[in-house]
C-alpha cells in the first residue's frame, strides 16, 4: 500500500431515531434527499472534489441498503485498488463481536485499517450532513496552524447552539474551550463534526480513551476534552457556506425546501462541484396536459397528472388527476391518488396515498410523515401516519 498524506474515516452508523419511521429499516446516511440523492452523497462528493481517494466507511445500524447503495464506490471515483472505498462494519474478534460503543471507539476498532496507509493526517467526517466543503483547504489551515486537531466550525443561531458541540476561539482561531451540547451555551460557533487530526496525536488519545472505563468513547464528550486538558494545539476552521444537520424531521424537510427557494443557499447546479450519486436510470419525466408544476424539483421517471407546488419529487412518483401536492417531499415510487391532497409532508418510499385522501393540514406548521410502503386510505387517521 502506498503511503497517503490523509485518509478519511466516514462515520455512517447513525440510527437516526429522530427521523422516526423514515429510518425504521434504514441507516440515516442512506435516507433520500434532494430529489435524486442520499444524504451520504454529499460527504462522499466532498471527498471526491477534495482529492481524497481513500475512505473507510464505518457502518453499524441497518447497513444492508446503505452497503448495497455504496457498492464499490464507483460514482465517487473510489473504485480503486490503492485506497478507494472500504466498508468497515463491527466485526467478530477472537473474544467475540463488539458493537461500536461511540464515535471514538469506532475509529479505535479500525486503527489497523488506518495504519495500512501510514497517513500523516486523518479526516473524520459524518455521513448525515448536507454541505459542500473542500477538505483540502481545511488541511492547509491545519498545517499552517501546526495543529494537532482542527475542527470545522460554523455560526449557528443561539437557540440552536445547545444541539451541538460549541467552541470558544481566540483571534487566531485557536480553540480555548469546547463544550458538548451545553444547556446554556456561551458561544454559537458549532462543531460541524468535521475533524482533521494529526494521526500520531489521534492514535495516542484513542488508546488512552479506550483504556478509560468511565469514558463514553465519544469524540465530543471524551477525546476532544482530554486533548484540550492536556494543552494540545486545537484550531477552528471557520466555514461560511451552507451546512445542515438533517437529523430531525423538521431539518430534513427544511433542507429540501431550501433547494427550491428563490435564491437557494445550496446550489445543486454548480458544474465545478457536482454531487455524485447512483442514478436510478429511469425514463424522462412525463408532464401531462392536466398537470401544473411550480417551483419544484422533479426527477426522472415521474408521471405527473396533478398539481405540484413548491415540492421535491424523487424518481418514479405518479401523481394522478386532480391531486394536489404543496411544500412536500415525495420519496421514490410513491403514488398520489386522484383528488388526494398532500400538504407539508414527507411521504416515504413506495407509499400509496389513496384517491381522495388528505395528508397534512395546510393551515398548520406541523410536518406529517408517512412511513415507507404505507397504504393510506381516505380515513388515514386509522393508519400509521406520524405527525412530528
Amino acid at each position: 500500500m502506498g503511503r497517503k498524506e490523509m485518509i478519511a474515516m466516514l462515520l455512517a452508523g447513525g440510527e437516526g431515531k429522530r427521523l422516526g419511521v423514515l429510518t425504521r429499516d434504514l441507516a440515516k446516511p442512506a435516507v433520500y434527499f434532494g430529489g435524486k440523492y442520499r444524504i451520504i452523497d454529499f460527504t462522499l462528493s466532498n471527498c471526491a472534489h477534495s482529492g481524497i481517494d481513500t475512505v473507510g466507511v464505518l457502518t453499524q445500524y441497518q447497513p444492508l441498503e446503505l452497503n448495497r447503495y455504496l457498492g464499490i464506490g464507483s460514482p465517487w471515483g473510489l473504485d480503486r485498488r490503492d485506497g478507494g472505498m472500504t466498508i468497515l462494519p463491527p466485526y467478530v474478534k477472537q473474544k467475540g463481536g463488539v458493537w461500536y460503543k461511540g464515535t471514538a471507539n469506532a475509529i479505535y476498532q479500525n486503527m489497523a485499517f488506518i495504519e495500512r496507509y501510514d497517513p500523516e493526517y486523518v479526516l473524520v467526517i459524518s455521513g448525515d450532513h448536507i454541505y459542500k466543503m473542500d477538505y483540502e483547504l481545511m488541511l492547509e489551515h491545519h498545517k499552517k496552524c501546526g495543529a494537532d486537531l482542527t475542527i470545522a466550525g460554523i455560526e449557528v443561531e443561539w437557540k440552536e447552539a445547545s444541539r451541538f458541540g460549541v467552541m470558544h476561539i481566540d483571534d487566531e482561531d485557536r480553540i480555548t474551550a469546547f463544550e458538548e451540547k451545553p444547556k446554556n451555551p456561551k458561544s454559537n460557533i458549532a462543531s460541524m463534526g468535521v475533524y482533521i487530526f494529526t494521526w500520531k496525536a489521534l492514535q495516542k488519545y484513542l488508546i488512552i480513551d479506550e483504556a478509560n472505563r468511565n469514558s463514553s468513547h465519544d469524540f465530543g464528550k471524551d477525546v476532544i476534552p482530554a486533548m484540550m486538558r492536556d494543552g494540545l494545539r486545537m484550531h477552528c476552521y471557520p466555514f461560511k457556506g451552507y451546512w445542515k444537520d438533517v437529523g430531525t424531521i423538521e431539518s430534513l424537510w427544511e433542507a429540501n425546501m431550501d433547494l427550491i427557494a428563490d435564491e437557494p443557499a445550496l446550489s445543486l447546479y454548480d458544474p465545478e462541484w457536482r454531487i455524485y450519486s447512483v442514478s436510478p436510470n429511469k425514463p424522462a419525466q412525463l408532464t401531462t396536459d392536466t398537470a401544473e408544476v411550480t417551483a419544484s424539483l422533479v426527477t426522472e421517471g415521474c408521471i405527473l397528472e396533478g398539481i405540484v407546488d413548491r415540492s421535491v419529487l424523487f424518481s418514479g412518483v405518479h401523481t394522478e388527476i386532480g391531486s394536489l401536492i404543496t411544500e412536500s417531499v415525495i420519496m421514490p415510487n410513491v403514488t398520489i391518488g386522484a383528488g388526494a391532497q398532500v400538504h407539508r409532508a414527507i411521504i416515504g418510499e413506495g407509499a400509496v396515498i389513496q384517491a381522495g385522501a388528505t395528508i397534512g393540514d395546510p393551515n398548520s406548521d406541523e410536518i406529517t410523515v408517512v412511513a415507507v410502503d404505507q397504504f393510506v386510505a381516505v380515513d388515514h387517521q386509522l393508519l400509521e401516519v406520524e405527525p412530528t
